[in-house]
Protein backbone atom coordinates (compact mmCIF):
# COMPACT_ATOMS: atom_id res chain seq x y z
CA UNK A 1 0.00 0.00 0.00
CA UNK A 2 1.35 3.41 -0.94
CA UNK A 3 1.96 5.93 1.85
CA UNK A 4 4.53 8.70 1.43
CA UNK A 5 8.26 9.45 1.55
CA UNK A 6 10.47 7.50 3.97
CA UNK A 7 7.84 5.71 6.10
CA UNK A 8 9.43 4.60 9.36
CA UNK A 9 7.46 3.86 12.54
CA UNK A 10 4.02 2.29 12.42
CA UNK A 11 1.58 1.45 15.22
CA UNK A 12 -1.80 -0.28 15.44
CA UNK A 13 -4.66 0.65 17.67
CA UNK A 14 -5.78 -1.95 20.22
CA UNK A 15 -8.51 -3.30 17.96
CA UNK A 16 -6.06 -3.73 15.12
CA UNK A 17 -8.37 -1.79 12.84
CA UNK A 18 -6.36 1.41 12.34
CA UNK A 19 -2.69 1.57 11.35
CA UNK A 20 -0.66 4.76 11.73
CA UNK A 21 2.49 5.26 9.60
CA UNK A 22 4.86 8.19 10.07
CA UNK A 23 6.40 9.54 6.86
CA UNK A 24 9.60 11.33 7.78
CA UNK A 25 10.24 13.24 4.54
CA UNK A 26 6.60 14.25 4.11
CA UNK A 27 6.15 15.70 7.61
CA UNK A 28 3.10 13.48 7.86
CA UNK A 29 1.30 10.43 9.23
CA UNK A 30 -0.82 8.15 7.06
CA UNK A 31 -3.92 6.80 8.81
CA UNK A 32 -4.95 3.44 7.31
CA UNK A 33 -8.15 1.47 7.62
CA UNK A 34 -6.65 -2.02 7.89
CA UNK A 35 -9.74 -3.94 6.76
CA UNK A 36 -10.36 -1.69 3.77
CA UNK A 37 -6.59 -1.42 3.06
CA UNK A 38 -7.08 2.25 2.41
CA UNK A 39 -5.50 5.49 3.61
CA UNK A 40 -8.45 7.33 5.13
CA UNK A 41 -6.58 10.51 6.03
CA UNK A 42 -3.11 12.05 6.17
CA UNK A 43 -2.08 14.13 9.17
CA UNK A 44 0.25 17.03 8.40
CA UNK A 45 2.46 17.14 11.50
CA UNK A 46 4.47 20.24 10.51
CA UNK A 47 4.04 23.59 12.22
CA UNK A 48 2.71 25.18 9.03
CA UNK A 49 0.56 23.73 6.24
CA UNK A 50 2.47 22.56 3.14
CA UNK A 51 5.82 23.05 4.82
CA UNK A 52 9.05 22.13 3.09
CA UNK A 53 10.83 18.94 4.08
CA UNK A 54 12.30 19.27 7.53
CA UNK A 55 9.88 18.34 10.31
CA UNK A 56 10.98 14.69 10.03
CA UNK A 57 8.00 12.96 11.61
CA UNK A 58 9.54 9.72 12.86
CA UNK A 59 7.84 8.46 16.03
CA UNK A 60 4.29 7.66 17.10
CA UNK A 61 2.33 6.88 20.25
CA UNK A 62 -1.36 6.69 21.18
CA UNK A 63 -2.71 7.74 24.53
CA UNK A 64 -4.23 5.03 26.72
CA UNK A 65 -7.77 5.95 25.60
CA UNK A 66 -6.50 6.25 21.98
CA UNK A 67 -8.04 9.68 21.64
CA UNK A 68 -4.69 11.44 21.30
CA UNK A 69 -1.89 10.67 18.86
CA UNK A 70 1.58 11.97 19.65
CA UNK A 71 3.99 12.44 16.72
CA UNK A 72 7.72 13.02 17.20
CA UNK A 73 8.98 15.74 14.81
CA UNK A 74 12.72 15.14 14.96
CA UNK A 75 13.87 18.28 13.15
CA UNK A 76 11.32 20.59 14.77
CA UNK A 77 12.32 19.32 18.23
CA UNK A 78 8.72 18.85 19.25
CA UNK A 79 5.72 16.54 19.42
CA UNK A 80 2.64 17.20 17.33
CA UNK A 81 -0.60 16.23 19.05
CA UNK A 82 -3.81 15.19 17.25
CA UNK A 83 -7.29 14.43 18.54
CA UNK A 84 -8.22 11.03 17.06
CA UNK A 85 -11.67 10.66 18.66
CA UNK A 86 -13.59 10.52 15.38
CA UNK A 87 -12.38 8.14 12.69
CA UNK A 88 -11.21 9.94 9.57
CA UNK A 89 -11.80 13.38 11.10
CA UNK A 90 -8.73 14.05 13.18
CA UNK A 91 -8.03 17.51 14.58
CA UNK A 92 -4.72 19.11 15.51
CA UNK A 93 -4.49 19.91 19.22
CA UNK A 94 -1.08 21.59 19.30
CA UNK A 95 2.61 20.94 19.94
CA UNK A 96 4.91 20.05 22.84
CA UNK A 97 8.57 21.17 22.99
CA UNK A 98 11.06 18.42 23.80
CA UNK A 99 14.82 17.95 23.24
CA UNK A 100 17.10 17.77 20.22
CA UNK A 101 16.01 15.35 17.52
CA UNK A 102 13.25 13.33 19.22
CA UNK A 103 13.29 9.84 17.74
CA UNK A 104 10.52 8.09 19.64
CA UNK A 105 7.63 8.67 21.99
CA UNK A 106 5.77 6.30 24.30
CA UNK A 107 2.83 6.76 26.65
CA UNK A 108 2.93 4.96 29.99
CA UNK A 109 -0.06 5.69 32.17
CA UNK A 110 -0.51 9.43 32.00
CA UNK A 111 3.10 10.31 31.18
CA UNK A 112 4.90 10.82 27.88
CA UNK A 113 8.41 9.45 27.49
CA UNK A 114 10.35 11.02 24.61
CA UNK A 115 13.83 9.92 23.52
CA UNK A 116 15.92 12.84 22.24
CA UNK A 117 18.49 11.32 19.92
CA UNK A 118 20.99 14.21 20.13
CA UNK A 119 20.30 15.29 23.70
CA UNK A 120 19.68 18.92 24.55
CA UNK A 121 22.66 20.89 23.23
CA UNK A 122 25.89 20.84 21.28
CA UNK A 123 29.26 20.97 23.04
CA UNK A 124 32.76 22.36 22.77
CA UNK A 125 35.57 19.82 22.32
CA UNK A 126 38.81 21.58 23.27
CA UNK A 127 40.48 18.26 24.12
CA UNK A 128 40.24 16.74 20.67
CA UNK A 129 40.12 14.92 18.39
CA UNK A 130 43.37 16.35 17.04
CA UNK A 131 45.64 14.90 14.35
CA UNK A 132 49.04 16.21 15.55
CA UNK A 133 51.20 16.36 18.69
CA UNK A 134 53.89 18.56 20.21
CA UNK A 135 56.67 15.98 20.06
CA UNK A 136 56.17 15.01 16.41
CA UNK A 137 59.36 13.47 15.05
CA UNK A 138 59.96 16.04 12.33
CA UNK A 139 62.50 18.84 12.53
CA UNK A 140 60.35 21.15 10.39
CA UNK A 141 57.42 20.99 12.82
CA UNK A 142 59.01 20.17 16.18
CA UNK A 143 57.61 22.03 19.18
CA UNK A 144 55.02 24.05 17.30
CA UNK A 145 51.93 22.27 18.53
CA UNK A 146 49.91 22.61 21.74
CA UNK A 147 49.55 20.12 24.52
CA UNK A 148 46.39 18.11 24.80
CA UNK A 149 44.50 15.68 26.96
CA UNK A 150 44.55 12.09 25.73
CA UNK A 151 40.77 11.84 26.03
CA UNK A 152 39.30 11.87 22.55
CA UNK A 153 36.33 14.18 22.26
CA UNK A 154 35.00 12.81 19.00
CA UNK A 155 31.79 14.56 17.96
CA UNK A 156 29.95 11.26 17.63
CA UNK A 157 30.65 10.61 21.31
CA UNK A 158 29.87 14.10 22.59
CA UNK A 159 26.17 13.92 21.85
CA UNK A 160 24.33 11.89 24.47
CA UNK A 161 20.68 11.01 24.13
CA UNK A 162 18.26 12.25 26.76
CA UNK A 163 14.75 11.39 27.88
CA UNK A 164 11.97 13.92 28.32
CA UNK A 165 9.25 12.83 30.75
CA UNK A 166 6.08 14.90 30.44
CA UNK A 167 2.63 14.69 31.96
CA UNK A 168 -0.04 14.30 29.33
CA UNK A 169 -1.01 17.91 28.70
CA UNK A 170 -4.30 19.61 29.33
CA UNK A 171 -5.81 22.05 26.85
CA UNK A 172 -4.26 24.97 28.71
CA UNK A 173 -0.89 23.19 28.87
CA UNK A 174 -0.95 22.66 25.11
CA UNK A 175 -1.64 26.32 24.52
CA UNK A 176 1.49 27.29 26.45
CA UNK A 177 3.56 24.48 24.93
CA UNK A 178 2.50 25.35 21.39
CA UNK A 179 3.45 28.99 21.80
CA UNK A 180 6.90 27.92 22.96
CA UNK A 181 7.35 25.57 20.00
CA UNK A 182 6.51 28.31 17.51
CA UNK A 183 8.75 30.74 19.38
CA UNK A 184 11.64 28.27 19.21
CA UNK A 185 11.24 27.53 15.50
CA UNK A 186 12.97 29.95 13.10
CA UNK A 187 11.15 28.60 10.02
CA UNK A 188 7.88 29.96 8.69
CA UNK A 189 6.21 29.93 5.27
CA UNK A 190 6.93 33.63 4.59
CA UNK A 191 10.68 32.99 4.68
CA UNK A 192 10.48 30.62 1.74
CA UNK A 193 10.18 33.52 -0.71
CA UNK A 194 11.50 36.48 1.29
CA UNK A 195 14.66 36.14 3.37
CA UNK A 196 16.37 38.44 5.82
CA UNK A 197 18.61 40.98 4.16
CA UNK A 198 18.98 44.62 3.17
CA UNK A 199 17.97 46.66 0.15
CA UNK A 200 20.66 47.12 -2.47
CA UNK A 201 22.73 44.21 -1.21
CA UNK A 202 24.10 41.81 -3.87
CA UNK A 203 22.30 39.03 -1.98
CA UNK A 204 18.62 39.54 -2.90
CA UNK A 205 16.01 39.32 -0.19
CA UNK A 206 13.32 37.98 -2.49
CA UNK A 207 13.61 34.78 -4.50
CA UNK A 208 13.95 35.70 -8.17
CA UNK A 209 15.22 39.23 -7.70
CA UNK A 210 18.41 39.98 -9.69
CA UNK A 211 21.96 39.91 -8.37
CA UNK A 212 25.13 41.31 -9.98
CA UNK A 213 26.70 37.92 -9.21
CA UNK A 214 26.12 35.48 -12.08
CA UNK A 215 28.63 32.69 -11.37
CA UNK A 216 28.75 30.79 -8.08
CA UNK A 217 31.65 28.47 -7.27
CA UNK A 218 31.03 26.19 -4.29
CA UNK A 219 34.08 24.40 -2.84
CA UNK A 220 33.56 21.60 -0.32
CA UNK A 221 36.47 20.57 1.92
CA UNK A 222 36.82 18.03 4.74
CA UNK A 223 36.44 17.99 8.50
CA UNK A 224 38.33 20.91 10.10
CA UNK A 225 37.19 23.13 12.98
CA UNK A 226 37.66 26.88 13.35
CA UNK A 227 40.21 26.75 16.19
CA UNK A 228 42.20 24.06 14.44
CA UNK A 229 42.95 26.41 11.52
CA UNK A 230 42.08 29.98 12.58
CA UNK A 231 42.62 29.93 16.34
CA UNK A 232 45.80 31.93 15.68
CA UNK A 233 43.98 34.88 14.08
CA UNK A 234 43.85 37.36 16.96
CA UNK A 235 40.94 39.37 15.55
CA UNK A 236 38.55 36.41 15.72
CA UNK A 237 37.14 34.37 18.59
CA UNK A 238 39.85 31.74 18.52
CA UNK A 239 41.88 29.68 20.97
CA UNK A 240 45.46 29.62 19.73
CA UNK A 241 46.36 26.72 22.01
CA UNK A 242 44.15 24.54 19.81
CA UNK A 243 45.58 25.74 16.50
CA UNK A 244 47.15 22.84 14.64
CA UNK A 245 47.17 23.96 11.03
CA UNK A 246 47.88 27.64 11.49
CA UNK A 247 49.28 30.15 9.06
CA UNK A 248 52.41 28.16 8.24
CA UNK A 249 50.26 25.37 6.80
CA UNK A 250 47.32 27.42 5.54
CA UNK A 251 48.77 30.76 4.36
CA UNK A 252 46.22 31.17 1.56
CA UNK A 253 43.23 30.61 3.80
CA UNK A 254 44.62 33.02 6.36
CA UNK A 255 45.15 35.57 3.60
CA UNK A 256 41.59 35.09 2.34
CA UNK A 257 40.18 35.57 5.85
CA UNK A 258 42.15 38.78 6.27
CA UNK A 259 41.72 40.30 2.81
CA UNK A 260 38.04 39.44 2.58
CA UNK A 261 35.83 38.30 5.49
CA UNK A 262 36.75 36.40 8.64
CA UNK A 263 33.78 34.29 9.76
CA UNK A 264 34.31 33.25 13.38
CA UNK A 265 30.73 32.21 14.15
CA UNK A 266 30.08 29.71 11.35
CA UNK A 267 28.74 26.22 12.14
CA UNK A 268 28.31 23.14 10.01
CA UNK A 269 24.91 21.48 10.26
CA UNK A 270 26.36 17.97 10.15
CA UNK A 271 28.19 15.77 12.61
CA UNK A 272 30.21 13.63 10.15
CA UNK A 273 30.79 13.26 6.42
CA UNK A 274 28.01 10.68 6.03
CA UNK A 275 25.40 13.34 6.67
CA UNK A 276 27.70 16.28 5.98
CA UNK A 277 27.57 16.07 2.21
CA UNK A 278 23.78 15.78 2.21
CA UNK A 279 23.61 18.86 4.41
CA UNK A 280 26.13 20.68 2.21
CA UNK A 281 24.20 20.02 -0.99
CA UNK A 282 20.61 19.66 0.23
CA UNK A 283 20.26 21.55 3.55
CA UNK A 284 18.89 18.40 5.13
CA UNK A 285 19.85 14.90 6.22
CA UNK A 286 17.09 12.30 6.09
CA UNK A 287 15.85 10.38 9.09
CA UNK A 288 17.34 7.25 7.53
CA UNK A 289 20.78 8.83 7.24
CA UNK A 290 20.72 10.40 10.71
CA UNK A 291 19.83 7.07 12.30
CA UNK A 292 22.24 4.87 10.35
CA UNK A 293 25.48 6.84 10.36
CA UNK A 294 26.18 6.28 14.09
CA UNK A 295 25.98 2.54 13.47
CA UNK A 296 28.17 2.53 10.38
CA UNK A 297 30.69 4.96 11.89
CA UNK A 298 30.76 2.87 15.06
CA UNK A 299 31.49 -0.16 12.87
CA UNK A 300 28.49 -2.00 14.25
CA UNK A 301 27.11 -2.83 10.83
CA UNK A 302 25.81 -1.16 7.72
CA UNK A 303 27.60 1.26 5.46
CA UNK A 304 27.83 4.96 4.71
CA UNK A 305 24.82 5.56 2.44
CA UNK A 306 25.37 9.29 1.95
CA UNK A 307 26.78 11.11 -1.10
CA UNK A 308 23.72 10.15 -3.16
CA UNK A 309 24.68 6.48 -3.23
CA UNK A 310 21.37 5.12 -1.95
CA UNK A 311 17.96 6.49 -2.83
CA UNK A 312 16.45 6.03 0.64
CA UNK A 313 19.16 8.31 2.06
CA UNK A 314 18.55 11.07 -0.49
CA UNK A 315 16.35 14.11 0.07
CA UNK A 316 12.99 13.57 -1.61
CA UNK A 317 13.22 16.85 -3.50
CA UNK A 318 16.83 16.24 -4.42
CA UNK A 319 19.82 18.51 -4.01
CA UNK A 320 20.83 21.94 -5.23
CA UNK A 321 21.55 20.57 -8.72
CA UNK A 322 17.97 19.28 -8.95
CA UNK A 323 16.72 22.72 -7.97
CA UNK A 324 18.91 24.27 -10.67
CA UNK A 325 17.50 21.92 -13.28
CA UNK A 326 13.90 22.73 -12.32
CA UNK A 327 14.53 26.46 -12.59
CA UNK A 328 16.70 26.52 -15.70
CA UNK A 329 19.97 27.36 -13.94
CA UNK A 330 23.11 25.88 -15.52
CA UNK A 331 25.37 23.75 -13.32
CA UNK A 332 28.41 21.47 -13.37
CA UNK A 333 30.06 19.29 -10.74
CA UNK A 334 33.73 18.54 -10.23
CA UNK A 335 34.02 15.40 -8.12
CA UNK A 336 31.07 16.22 -5.86
CA UNK A 337 28.64 13.27 -5.82
CA UNK A 338 30.47 12.03 -8.91
CA UNK A 339 33.28 9.71 -9.93
CA UNK A 340 34.73 11.11 -13.17
CA UNK A 341 31.93 10.99 -15.76
CA UNK A 342 29.46 9.10 -13.58
CA UNK A 343 27.23 10.94 -11.12
CA UNK A 344 25.69 9.27 -8.07
CA UNK A 345 22.25 10.76 -8.72
CA UNK A 346 20.23 11.06 -11.94
CA UNK A 347 20.52 14.85 -12.28
CA UNK A 348 24.32 14.53 -12.50
CA UNK A 349 24.35 13.01 -15.95
CA UNK A 350 27.28 13.04 -18.36
CA UNK A 351 26.54 16.59 -19.50
CA UNK A 352 26.88 17.96 -15.96
CA UNK A 353 29.94 16.07 -14.71
CA UNK A 354 33.54 17.00 -15.51
CA UNK A 355 34.93 13.66 -16.69
CA UNK A 356 38.56 14.77 -16.35
CA UNK A 357 38.24 15.65 -12.66
CA UNK A 358 39.33 13.00 -10.15
CA UNK A 359 36.31 11.36 -8.55
CA UNK A 360 34.61 12.01 -5.25
CA UNK A 361 36.10 9.10 -3.34
CA UNK A 362 39.78 9.11 -4.31
CA UNK A 363 41.86 10.68 -1.53
CA UNK A 364 45.19 9.64 -3.03
CA UNK A 365 45.24 12.42 -5.66
CA UNK A 366 46.54 15.79 -4.50
CA UNK A 367 44.21 18.78 -4.48
CA UNK A 368 46.76 20.77 -6.47
CA UNK A 369 46.28 18.16 -9.23
CA UNK A 370 42.54 18.54 -8.91
CA UNK A 371 43.01 22.29 -9.31
CA UNK A 372 44.83 21.75 -12.60
CA UNK A 373 42.03 19.46 -13.79
CA UNK A 374 39.41 22.07 -12.88
CA UNK A 375 41.48 24.86 -14.47
CA UNK A 376 41.71 23.11 -17.84
CA UNK A 377 37.95 22.54 -17.92
CA UNK A 378 37.15 26.05 -16.70
CA UNK A 379 39.38 27.66 -19.32
CA UNK A 380 37.76 25.61 -22.08
CA UNK A 381 34.27 26.62 -20.93
CA UNK A 382 35.31 30.25 -20.52
CA UNK A 383 36.61 30.35 -24.10
CA UNK A 384 33.18 29.24 -25.29
CA UNK A 385 31.32 31.56 -22.89
CA UNK A 386 29.79 28.47 -21.26
CA UNK A 387 30.88 28.72 -17.62
CA UNK A 388 27.79 27.53 -15.69
CA UNK A 389 25.95 29.55 -13.08
CA UNK A 390 26.81 26.98 -10.40
CA UNK A 391 30.02 24.95 -10.13
CA UNK A 392 30.43 22.49 -7.24
CA UNK A 393 34.05 21.52 -6.61
CA UNK A 394 35.54 18.93 -4.28
CA UNK A 395 38.88 19.70 -2.62
CA UNK A 396 39.16 17.29 0.30
CA UNK A 397 42.87 16.67 0.91
CA UNK A 398 42.61 18.42 4.29
CA UNK A 399 40.94 15.21 5.50
CA UNK A 400 44.55 13.85 5.73
CA UNK A 401 45.62 10.22 5.25
CA UNK A 402 46.84 9.08 8.64
CA UNK A 403 50.36 8.19 9.73
CA UNK A 404 51.23 5.20 7.59
CA UNK A 405 54.90 5.20 6.67
CA UNK A 406 55.29 6.51 3.14
CA UNK A 407 51.93 8.29 3.17
CA UNK A 408 51.74 12.13 3.01
CA UNK A 409 51.99 13.75 6.43
CA UNK A 410 48.89 15.53 7.77
CA UNK A 411 50.80 18.80 7.30
CA UNK A 412 51.47 18.09 3.63
CA UNK A 413 47.81 17.17 3.04
CA UNK A 414 46.52 20.37 4.62
CA UNK A 415 49.10 22.52 2.84
CA UNK A 416 48.21 20.88 -0.48
CA UNK A 417 44.55 21.71 0.07
CA UNK A 418 45.41 25.28 1.03
CA UNK A 419 47.49 25.87 -2.08
CA UNK A 420 44.78 24.46 -4.34
CA UNK A 421 42.21 26.78 -2.78
CA UNK A 422 44.48 29.79 -3.21
CA UNK A 423 45.32 29.00 -6.82
CA UNK A 424 41.69 28.37 -7.75
CA UNK A 425 40.60 31.73 -6.36
CA UNK A 426 43.56 33.47 -7.98
CA UNK A 427 42.62 31.96 -11.33
CA UNK A 428 38.99 33.07 -11.09
CA UNK A 429 40.04 36.55 -9.98
CA UNK A 430 42.20 36.86 -13.10
CA UNK A 431 39.44 35.71 -15.43
CA UNK A 432 37.01 37.79 -17.45
CA UNK A 433 34.09 36.75 -15.20
CA UNK A 434 35.64 37.80 -11.87
CA UNK A 435 33.38 40.87 -11.72
CA UNK A 436 30.34 38.56 -11.73
CA UNK A 437 31.65 35.77 -9.52
CA UNK A 438 31.40 34.61 -5.92
CA UNK A 439 33.25 31.69 -4.32
CA UNK A 440 31.82 29.95 -1.27
CA UNK A 441 33.96 27.50 0.70
CA UNK A 442 33.14 25.29 3.67
CA UNK A 443 34.03 22.02 5.36
CA UNK A 444 31.29 19.40 5.01
CA UNK A 445 31.67 18.68 8.73
CA UNK A 446 34.07 19.43 11.59
CA UNK A 447 34.49 15.96 13.08
CA UNK A 448 38.29 15.81 13.09
CA UNK A 449 39.33 18.75 15.22
CA UNK A 450 39.00 20.66 18.51
CA UNK A 451 37.12 23.88 19.12
CA UNK A 452 36.63 25.82 22.35
CA UNK A 453 33.18 27.15 21.36
CA UNK A 454 31.47 24.16 19.77
CA UNK A 455 32.40 20.95 17.97
CA UNK A 456 30.33 22.12 14.97
CA UNK A 457 32.17 25.44 14.56
CA UNK A 458 34.22 25.47 11.39
CA UNK A 459 36.07 27.59 8.88
CA UNK A 460 34.19 29.08 5.93
CA UNK A 461 34.88 31.69 3.25
CA UNK A 462 32.99 34.03 0.95
CA UNK A 463 35.17 35.56 -1.76
CA UNK A 464 33.90 37.99 -4.39
CA UNK A 465 34.38 41.55 -5.63
CA UNK A 466 31.15 42.11 -3.70
CA UNK A 467 32.54 40.67 -0.48
CA UNK A 468 33.50 43.20 2.17
CA UNK A 469 37.24 43.67 2.57
CA UNK A 470 39.22 43.35 5.81
CA UNK A 471 36.01 42.60 7.65
CA UNK A 472 35.09 40.52 10.69
CA UNK A 473 31.56 39.12 10.51
CA UNK A 474 30.38 37.68 13.84
CA UNK A 475 26.91 36.77 12.57
CA UNK A 476 25.92 33.20 13.34
CA UNK A 477 25.91 31.43 9.98
CA UNK A 478 25.49 27.78 9.07
CA UNK A 479 25.82 25.33 6.20
CA UNK A 480 22.16 25.93 5.37
CA UNK A 481 22.71 29.69 5.52
CA UNK A 482 25.51 29.44 2.96
CA UNK A 483 23.22 27.40 0.71
CA UNK A 484 20.44 29.96 1.17
CA UNK A 485 22.84 32.72 0.10
CA UNK A 486 23.76 30.87 -3.08
CA UNK A 487 20.11 30.08 -3.79
CA UNK A 488 19.14 33.74 -3.52
CA UNK A 489 21.94 34.70 -5.92
CA UNK A 490 20.84 32.04 -8.41
CA UNK A 491 17.12 32.79 -8.05
CA UNK A 492 16.33 29.44 -6.43
CA UNK A 493 13.79 28.77 -3.67
CA UNK A 494 14.96 26.92 -0.53
CA UNK A 495 15.11 23.13 -0.46
CA UNK A 496 14.10 22.48 3.15
CA UNK A 497 12.90 24.19 6.30
CA UNK A 498 16.56 24.61 7.27
CA UNK A 499 17.77 26.79 4.41
CA UNK A 500 14.42 28.60 4.37
CA UNK A 501 14.94 29.59 8.00
CA UNK A 502 18.70 30.18 7.88
CA UNK A 503 20.34 33.58 7.95
CA UNK A 504 21.70 34.53 4.49
CA UNK A 505 25.26 35.84 4.54
CA UNK A 506 24.34 39.32 3.30
CA UNK A 507 26.31 41.04 6.08
CA UNK A 508 29.50 39.78 4.45
CA UNK A 509 28.63 41.52 1.18
CA UNK A 510 28.60 45.11 -0.04
CA UNK A 511 26.98 46.94 -2.95
CA UNK A 512 30.31 48.64 -3.69
CA UNK A 513 32.54 46.07 -5.42
CA UNK A 514 36.32 45.93 -5.18
CA UNK A 515 37.77 44.19 -8.24
CA UNK A 516 41.26 43.75 -6.79
CA UNK A 517 42.62 40.35 -7.80
CA UNK A 518 43.73 37.70 -5.32
CA UNK A 519 47.35 36.53 -5.39
CA UNK A 520 47.94 33.01 -4.07
CA UNK A 521 50.72 32.45 -1.53
CA UNK A 522 53.29 29.70 -2.21
CA UNK A 523 53.21 26.70 0.11
CA UNK A 524 55.53 26.96 3.11
CA UNK A 525 55.92 23.24 3.73
CA UNK A 526 56.88 20.39 1.43
CA UNK A 527 53.77 18.98 -0.25
CA UNK A 528 55.64 15.72 -0.84
CA UNK A 529 56.60 15.27 2.82
CA UNK A 530 55.98 11.66 3.90
CA UNK A 531 55.54 9.97 7.26
CA UNK A 532 58.88 8.33 8.13
CA UNK A 533 58.55 7.12 11.73
CA UNK A 534 57.36 3.54 12.19
CA UNK A 535 55.27 3.02 15.34
CA UNK A 536 52.24 1.07 16.50
CA UNK A 537 50.13 3.97 15.24
CA UNK A 538 51.71 3.96 11.80
CA UNK A 539 51.11 0.21 11.62
CA UNK A 540 47.42 0.74 12.33
CA UNK A 541 47.40 3.46 9.68
CA UNK A 542 48.76 0.93 7.21
CA UNK A 543 45.52 -1.03 7.61
CA UNK A 544 43.33 1.95 6.67
CA UNK A 545 41.60 2.25 3.32
CA UNK A 546 41.63 5.79 1.93
CA UNK A 547 39.81 4.96 -1.28
CA UNK A 548 37.01 7.18 0.00
CA UNK A 549 36.20 9.55 2.85
CA UNK A 550 35.51 8.04 6.29
CA UNK A 551 35.62 4.43 5.13
CA UNK A 552 37.76 3.64 8.15
CA UNK A 553 36.69 3.45 11.77
CA UNK A 554 36.58 7.19 12.40
CA UNK A 555 37.09 6.89 16.15
CA UNK A 556 40.17 4.74 15.58
CA UNK A 557 41.41 7.08 12.83
CA UNK A 558 41.17 10.00 15.25
CA UNK A 559 42.95 8.01 17.96
CA UNK A 560 45.79 7.13 15.59
CA UNK A 561 46.24 10.77 14.57
CA UNK A 562 45.92 12.03 18.13
CA UNK A 563 48.20 9.58 19.90
CA UNK A 564 50.52 8.84 17.04
CA UNK A 565 51.40 12.49 16.53
CA UNK A 566 50.52 14.19 19.79
CA UNK A 567 51.29 11.70 22.53
CA UNK A 568 49.46 10.35 25.55
CA UNK A 569 50.92 12.33 28.43
CA UNK A 570 49.83 15.92 27.81
CA UNK A 571 47.23 17.72 29.86
CA UNK A 572 44.54 20.20 28.86
CA UNK A 573 41.93 22.09 30.90
CA UNK A 574 38.66 20.31 31.49
CA UNK A 575 36.26 20.44 28.52
CA UNK A 576 34.23 23.60 28.21
CA UNK A 577 30.61 22.92 27.33
CA UNK A 578 28.42 25.55 25.69
CA UNK A 579 24.75 25.66 24.81
CA UNK A 580 24.28 26.07 21.07
CA UNK A 581 22.56 29.46 20.97
CA UNK A 582 22.05 32.04 18.26
CA UNK A 583 24.51 34.86 18.85
CA UNK A 584 23.79 38.43 17.84
CA UNK A 585 25.92 40.35 15.35
CA UNK A 586 28.61 42.24 17.22
CA UNK A 587 29.29 45.82 16.28
CA UNK A 588 33.00 45.62 15.54
CA UNK A 589 35.16 47.79 13.37
CA UNK A 590 36.87 46.42 10.32
CA UNK A 591 40.19 44.85 11.11
CA UNK A 592 43.47 44.68 9.25
CA UNK A 593 46.37 42.28 9.31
Amino acid sequence: MDVSYNPNELILNKAGSILYVSNSQDNSVSVIDVKARKVIEVLDAALFPNSLTGSTSNGLALSKDERSLYIANADNNCLAVFNMSEKGKSISKGFIPVGWYPTNVRVIGTKLFVSNGKGFSSFANPSGPQPVRADVKSESHRGELPQANNRLQYIGSLMKGTMSVIDEPSVSDLEVYSKNVFKNTPYNKDKELVAEGELGNPIPKKVGDPSPIKHVFYIIKENRTYDQVFGDIKEGNGDSTLTLFGEKYTPNQHKLAREFVLLDNFYVDAEVSADGHNWSLGAYATDFLEKTWPTSYGRRGGQNDGYGRRTVANNKDGFIWDMCKRHGVSFRTYGVFADKDKGNIPVLDEAHVCSSFTGFYDQTVKDIERFEQWKADFDALLAKNEVPSLSTIRLGADHTQGLGVGKPTPYACVADNDLAVGKLIEHISNSSIWAQSAIFILEDDAQNGPDHVDAHRSIAFVVSPYTKRNYLDNTMYSTSGMLRTMELILGLPPMSQYDAAAMPMFRSFTSKPDFTKFKAVPNRVDLDEKNKIASKWSKISDTFDFAEVDKNDDRLFNEVLWKGLKGDDFEMPAPRRSAFLRLEQKDKDDFKD
